[in-house]
């Protein structure tokens, strides 16, 4: 019986552990027009795919000045810290996304923007987020369609 105790202490230990890192990863975002994502913590790594402005990341862990992330799909890669920053951003997740005038489903749509599409956050009101694309649009979302 001891054992088993001590298995459920272990493991609830462990757990706490994973949860706590993934609750206090730090949220950065693309700075820059375009970014190069790398397989590792250098410029001889390979270029695995490119990001956009105020593209959302969530940071994992640190290696003199290359962050490792993940990002709203799960993707993984590492980034210069020259080319992120600690603006407040998101990124839709829906296949569809309506862009609004206001904030509320009663204002008209501005634009409709398919899944991947960042935006800046200018501010935010209730559910709505008043949003800003590295074009200048500008709109407000529902927080349900964003990450």
């Amino acid at each position: 019986m001891k054992k088993k105790h001590y298995l459920y202490l272990w493991l609830t230990i462990i757990l706490m552990s994973v949860f706590s890192d993934l609750a206090s990863a730090e949220r950065l975002a693309v700075a820059v027009p375009v970014a190069n994502v790398r397989s590792g913590p250098g410029v001889t790594y390979e270029v695995l795919w490119q990001i956009e402005k105020h593209h959302p990341l969530s940071i994992i862990k640190k290696s003199g000045s290359w962050y490792f992330f993940r990002d709203f799909e799960g993707d993984q890669g590492w980034i210069h810290k020259s080319l992120i920053n600690k603006k407040s951003s998101i990124i839709t997740k829906k296949e569809k996304s309506n862009i609004r005038s206001g904030p509320g489903t009663t204002f008209k749509i501005l634009l409709t923007v398919e899944k991947g599409v960042p935006f800046k956050i200018i501010n935010q009101k209730g559910s709505w987020i008043h949003i800003q694309h590295a074009d200048g649009e500008k709109g407000w979302i529902h927080r349900s369609l964003v990450w």
